[in-house]
């Protein structure tokens, strides 16, 4: 997609793997992997970012593409000069290769949007009326709490795929009145980072009469992900999640209850016509395309950083980076199995397929206190609290939701009374030492505690340096 003079990004594919075994295929190149950071012990140490499941380094692939197409930056469907034509062609085209990416449909519809949230609160507002949302409690926020104008159904966690399954049937089968209905659901858990099964929960929605849509935010860096395949009605994800921080994201799918909606935000571009009426008012006609939904001037960086994302991970092959993924996730996962005061936290089982997110909880440890140690004295950043998916935490931890530990307090035993985890997640760009640092760091810290003292500052454990 370097449609610009000068525009030479690197092309990263499977080919540039150290070895012809999957499992030992080079990281693919990201920013940040040389960033050295200071310890509270004292020296530096190459920064371990292990918290991708929250936004994931930018792919060097995405920053080149983006560098060499920042000079012809233009106005897109605004002006007649050169810049902003080319700029044009390049939303466009960037439309068609998340479209490829995702395989959709002949008549599918590819909407930009800010984020994940902002995708499923655009679909949110376009239900129609008495439209019944069926969602879990296992969701993230952003698919958990858009519904609220709509006649919400919250399905308890399962424990099971089966089980996800079988639940949804039931309530589908027993809505009253029977009319438009939406499923919501993950495709992979942020907290767990357990596979859904997606297929066989659309084939349930469809049998009853309700469309689903897929929150792809967790599963789109890590696997292929096929609207036609998978057969669900949209599928919503960030750029920021898939190696492409510019502040985009992606709603795609069916275009009927898009364009009988009104738009999103009302404004330039989502307008078609707009005229004064003799009563001093004025009609519009919008746009049905996905410009009825994209008023106002759209970030084309950001989108055209999602499809150079899209390309850069097609390129490498899925197969190649799931492999790699999952020798990454048996390295961590037997580590800590190692440590018999972590638990780590599931809803499917062990054998559960999964991608690189792993949540847990150590005995004796507030978990503030514990990724604030990770950090401090070893340069690893991984996430702790909630993972603005309470519900499904709580319920993972059997917690009193109104208990919260203070920082590294050991009486409030973190997988009984905590209501907090921590989260350690990775991808496509980290190198097997990150995992093995961190696992050597979890095993240390269990063993000897902190080396530093820490204290609670606004709800968050910091080194005390007083």
């Amino acid at each position: 997609m370097s449609a610009y003079p000068n525009a030479a990004a690197a092309t990263v594919t499977a080919a540039d793997s150290e070895s012809a075994d999957p499992c030992c295929a080079a990281p693919l190149p990201v920013l940040g992997r040389d960033v050295t950071v200071p310890l509270v012990t004292g020296g530096e140490v190459t920064y371990a970012a292990l918290d991708y499941a929250a936004s994931a380094p930018a792919l060097q692939r995405v920053w080149d593409d983006v560098a060499a197409y920042a000079p012809y930056y233009g106005s897109v469907h605004r002006g007649a000069g050169y810049l902003s034509q080319l700029s044009t062609d390049l939303f466009e085209n960037s439309r068609a290769t998340v479209a490829e990416f995702l395989d959709c449909r002949p008549g599918d519809q590819v909407v930009f949007t800010r984020s994940t949230t902002d995708s499923l609160n655009l679909l949110a507002a376009t239900l129609p009326a008495d439209c019944q949302v069926f969602v879990f409690e296992t969701e993230h926020h952003a698919s958990l709490l858009p519904w609220q104008d709509a006649r919400v159904t919250y399905l308890n966690a399962p424990r099971t795929p089966e089980q996800a399954v079988a639940t949804l049937e039931r309530a589908l089968a027993d809505r009253d009145p029977y009319g438009p209905a939406l499923v919501c659901v993950t495709g992979a858990s942020n907290v767990t980072g357990e596979l859904w099964p997606v297929k066989e929960l659309a084939a349930a929605a469809h049998a009853h009469g309700a469309r689903i849509v897929l929150d792809a935010a967790q599963l789109a860096p890590h696997h292929p992900v096929s609207v036609r395949e998978l057969d669900v009605d949209w599928i919503a994800f960030s750029g920021h999640k898939l190696y492409a921080p510019f502040g985009s994201g992606v709603l795609a799918g069916r275009a009927d209850w898009l364009q009988d909606a009104e738009p999103y935000l009302a404004g330039g571009g989502a307008s078609k016509k707009v005229a004064r009426r003799t009563d001093g008012g004025v009609d519009v006609e919008w746009h049905t395309t996905a410009a009825r939904h994209e008023a106002g001037s759209p970030n084309v960086i950001g989108v055209y950083s999602i499809a150079s994302a899209c390309k850069a991970l097609t390129e490498a092959g899925f197969d190649t980076l799931v492999e790699r993924e999952r020798h990454l996730i048996a390295k961590v996962r037997t580590g800590l199995a190692e440590v018999p005061e972590v638990k780590v936290l599931s809803l499917f089982g062990d054998d559960a397929p999964r991608v690189g997110v792993i949540s847990f909880v150590v005995e004796g440890w507030n978990s503030s206190h514990f990724a604030a140690a990770l950090s401090a004295e070893y340069g690893i950043g991984v996430r702790d609290g909630l993972f603005c998916a309470h519900p499904l935490v709580r319920t993972l931890l059997g917690s009193d939701p109104q208990t919260q530990g203070e920082c590294g307090a050991p009486e409030a035993a973190p997988g009984e009374r905590s209501l907090n985890a921590i989260r350690v997640s990775f991808g496509a760009g980290t190198p097997d030492e990150h995992v093995e640092r961190f696992v050597g760091a979890v095993k240390e810290l269990v063993r000897d505690g902190a080396q530093w003292k820490y204290r609670t500052e606004d709800g968050r454990c910091v080194p005390d340096r007083g």
